[in-house]
């Protein structure tokens, strides 16, 4: 499913369900970061890592931890960009050489409704506006949920650029259907606030690809190195 929205040049796995087996065993340090945790995280952060090593292993780099750095986000090895993203049910993680992408980020949701009140704090009056007409014309897609998916995609790929928050409403996040398709599209993100340098270019907007499949919202983000 994500590998859909991702250039050729990107390595995604990703696992769907749960079959109840245990994951490949965490390194130390990485089992010392959920120690603490209730089973699910516990769980689920091994599983995308397992992920992420699996796509590690097809672009020829060796198995290593994958500790969260700053705000959560993975430190990956020299070399490479990527991704993770986990919910009930799923997990992904898509790799790239830092040499064929400046950056990328992934998101997968429930293909659900956000709960009551969530839309108002994360979209931005004409986002919501938007999403409205999108909801009358193609109503079997959750709008409000993929606007989020879309915007942690977004923060997924502008982080590793600047090290910087991004709050929900510093972009105005546009999604488009496919022509021909229903639950497919394509999203544009522009930048309300200095977009991060890139090829010596400030960027001002991101561009990302999103799906709905198999009771799931995917969206992605890549970044190339010249805008």
């Amino acid at each position: 499913m994500i590998e859909e929205l991702l250039p050729d040049e990107v390595v995604a796995v990703e696992v769907h369900g749960d079959d109840g087996s245990e994951p490949a065993p965490l390194y130390p340090e990485e089992a010392a970061v959920v120690a603490q945790a209730v089973e699910k995280r516990r769980r689920e952060f091994a599983l995308v890592r397992a992920c992420a090593r699996r796509a590690m292993d097809k672009l020829g780099v060796p198995p290593q931890p994958l500790l969260p750095g700053e705000r959560g986000a993975p430190s990956w090895p020299a070399g490479l960009a990527g991704s993770m993203t986990h919910c009930d049910g799923y997990c992904a993680a898509a790799l790239v050489r830092a040499a064929d992408l400046a950056s990328l980020g992934i998101d997968a949701e429930p293909h659900l409704p956000l709960p009551e009140g969530v839309l108002d704090a994360v979209s931005l009056p004409a986002e919501a506006v938007r999403l409205s007409r999108l909801a009358a014309d193609h109503p079997a897609v959750a709008w409000d949920r993929l606007l989020f998916s879309a915007k942690e995609s977004v923060y997924k790929a502008w982080f590793p650029l600047t090290g910087l928050w991004l709050d929900f409403t510093e972009a105005d996040i546009e999604l488009s259907v496919a022509p021909g398709e229903r639950l497919h599209g394509t999203f544009h993100a522009e930048l309300l606030v200095p977009g991060p340098l890139v090829g010596g270019r400030r960027l001002g907007h991101f561009e990302g690809r999103w799906t709905v499949q198999r009771g799931l919202v995917a969206t992605a983000v890549t970044v190339p190195h010249t805008a």
